[in-house]
């Protein structure tokens, strides 16, 4: 499944746990840094709950030589959003297979409770020195699931300057990945029919392919005083549909889903279809500042890209040492604007348009992650560290009747790290 924004979040919460060492991990060249983290997430009413374990292992190889090695499992269960919204009547949907179907109450947002998914994603990056100021960082990583399947290579360049306060990085990424849907890839913007009555494909599979270009400065600003500025473009190419949304039809009259315009067995539902292209351009800032023990650490990034989406990401964390231990509270604020093609449904007789999606992912939204991150130094080389958190997901659908609004996300973060040197 393509879940972007929960991944995302998955991805924010688990690094938050696999960073760089703590301080008091100082393991000898000859030894393995190892970070271990398990994260738990679950939205309210049932909806997604995810199981994710992780381990990323390190080794200086000598030299400026260094090998990084990741591996991440993702189990997901749950229900999760179709892409219709709430009604007055009850609606029935057709699974992806299209052999059974299910049937949403009135007043609540349709969901598909057969989602699932497991994700084994691995990693590894070689870095190998030119010499003492210059190096290149190559990586390969692939992930699989029942579903989709990727795999990407990447390579960046660094290049140290004024004493080694100063250092500038330029990468490129390239990801090729196939999307084979349950049931096959719908035909965009046909109909969703009835269970049991065929199904409206094109085909078992596609493709996309995703380039990323990145560079960078790092620059010391003082002794406690560390700041970075990134400036990326990404462009895909290819399959960037959601196989699994549709984009409900209704009656202009009545504002209910028009099923008496359809026979044969077509539903009042159409697959999405989103463009087959897309180009994103993001800019990252982050500071770290030393007090005499605590660390402020805060980052913004702004995006946009030429589907009319916009967004603004604002992160504060404050660590706060206790003896051997350390708490650090963070708050994570995120605003999106709605994609130009993002609409809460379709008007029977209108005319329809090239690309459509009502994924509630590509509406205007707002998200608040609350967080709170307990350490401690079990020993020389060894720190275990807890964090739990709260989320709030908020999307305006603009002008839409009552009861038909997208309801708020709710969702709880647990994660549970140990770093220690082998």
């Amino acid at each position: 499944m393509q879940l972007g924004n929960i991944k995302k979040e998955l991805g924010i919460a688990t690094c938050a746990l696999l960073q760089a060492p703590a301080a008091t991990v100082n393991a000898a060249d000859s030894e393995w840094d190892i970070d271990t983290a398990v994260l738990y997430y679950a939205e309210s009413d049932d909806r997604v709950s995810a199981f994710e374990p992780a381990i990323y292992a390190s080794k200086d190889l000598g030299d400026g030589e260094r090998i990084d090695l990741r591996l991440v499992v993702d189990v997901l269960t749950g229900a999760t959003p179709n892409g219709a919204h709430a009604s007055s009547v009850a609606q029935t949907f057709t699974t992806p297979s299209g052999t059974s179907s299910y049937v949403t109450p009135p007043g609540e947002t349709p969901q598909d409770d057969s989602f699932k998914d497991t994700r084994v994603a691995a990693g590894v990056d070689w870095t190998l020195p030119f010499n003492r100021l210059q190096r290149i960082k190559l990586g390969l990583n692939g992930s699989t699931e029942y579903d989709y399947q990727s795999l990407g290579v990447s390579a960046t360049y660094l290049q140290d300057f004024n004493n080694r306060n100063t250092t500038l990085s330029a990468g490129l990424a390239f990801n090729n990945d196939t999307i084979s849907p349950v049931g096959g890839v719908p035909t965009p913007l046909g109909n969703m029919r009835a269970a049991g009555t065929g199904t409206n494909r094109v085909g078992g599979d596609d493709t996309k392919t995703v380039t990323d270009f990145i560079l960078g400065i790092t620059q010391v600003i003082s002794r406690k005083t560390l700041v970075q500025l990134n400036y990326s473009l990404g462009m895909s190419d290819g399959y960037l549909t959601d196989p699994y949304k549709i984009v409900t039809v209704v009656n202009p009259v009545t504002g209910l889903p028009a099923t008496s315009a359809f026979t044969n067995g077509d539903l009042p539902y159409l697959y999405e279809k989103r463009p087959d292209s897309r180009q994103i351009i993001s800019l990252y800032f982050k500071t770290v500042h030393s007090l005499t023990r605590d660390v402020i650490n805060f980052s913004y990034r702004y995006f946009w890209d030429d589907w009319g989406i916009s967004s603004n990401t604002f992160d504060l964390k404050y660590r706060y040492e206790i003896g051997r231990g350390y708490l650090q509270p963070e708050v994570r604020y995120y605003l999106q604007d709605a994609a130009d093609f993002y609409v809460h449904n379709l008007e029977l007789g209108a005319p329809l348009p090239d690309t459509v999606s009502s994924d509630y992912r590509l509406a205007k939204m707002t998200t608040t992650t609350l967080s709170l991150k307990y350490g401690y130094a079990l020993g020389e080389n060894s720190e275990l560290s807890i964090r739990a958190g709260l989320m709030n997901q908020s999307v305006d659908d603009g002008d839409v009747p009552a009861g038909e609004e997208t309801p708020d996300t709710d969702a709880i973060i647990l994660n549970a790290g140990y770093s220690f040197t082998w």
